[in-house]
């Protein structure tokens, strides 16, 4: 099977989204293909999207917050998954991989692999330069969609600053954001609390990264 890659970043990612190119690939055949492969990619719209690497910042803010929460449900039948957790938004057809994944209910996944989530309760994106825009729009857009989600939350990796998403009764969604590193973040549908101080652990934010492509 031919299969078409595109780089991950806003512009050429909203152009597919709204021009819809040859060959139309299957989920079925994406899901074949990124089983196989050695990288990680998105699929939208008959198109899959290669994802970015990311350098020691981005590892150790989804390290820390998938630690976090995992210690503080580990004695609950809620789960947290890190990184590798494929999420299918069954509404627009998104496959993607959110940096950290929480499900309070029993996880429901596409089919018997048990790779590709249908009911995150709660999703963490760390920001990246390349992606910033998208995961604050059109990826949370697509995120809106599932049923299933309560909250929604970005962290920057270059600063310490965190949105959180709520969603409200009248469907609409509630943000509270920080720059203080005293703060906590408080995660009343999985009944979790981030301090700002443990995701920012051990994080340099003068390191200089080289772009990762």
């Amino acid at each position: 099977m031919d299969v078409v890659l595109y780089a991950n970043n806003a512009t050429d990612r909203d152009d597919a989204m709204a021009t819809q190119p040859e060959p139309y690939i299957t989920p079925e055949d994406y899901l074949a293909t990124e089983r196989e492969a050695t990288f990680k990619s998105e699929y939208f719209a008959g198109e899959i999207f290669a994802m970015q690497r990311v350098g020691e910042r981005h590892i150790l803010l989804t390290g820390n917050v998938a630690s976090e929460i995992h210690t503080q449900l580990k004695d609950r039948p809620a789960k947290v998954y890190a990184s590798a957790m494929r999420v299918r938004v069954s509404p627009t057809g998104l496959y993607t991989y959110p940096d950290v994944v929480a499900v309070c209910e029993d996880a429901q996944f596409d089919d018997e692999h048990l790779d590709t989530l249908l009911n995150p309760t709660v999703l963490f994106e760390v920001l990246s330069p390349s992606t910033e825009g998208y995961d604050r729009g059109k990826k949370f857009e697509h995120y809106r969609k599932v049923a299933s989600l309560q909250e929604y939350v970005v962290i920057a990796q270059d600063r310490h600053y965190v949105e959180h998403y709520t969603r409200q009764p009248d469907y609409q969604w509630l943000l509270a954001e920080t720059e203080n590193t005293q703060d906590h973040i408080t995660l009343p549908s999985i009944d979790c609390t981030l301090a700002m101080a443990d995701i920012y652990d051990k994080v340099d934010l003068d390191l200089n990264e080289p772009n990762t492509p």
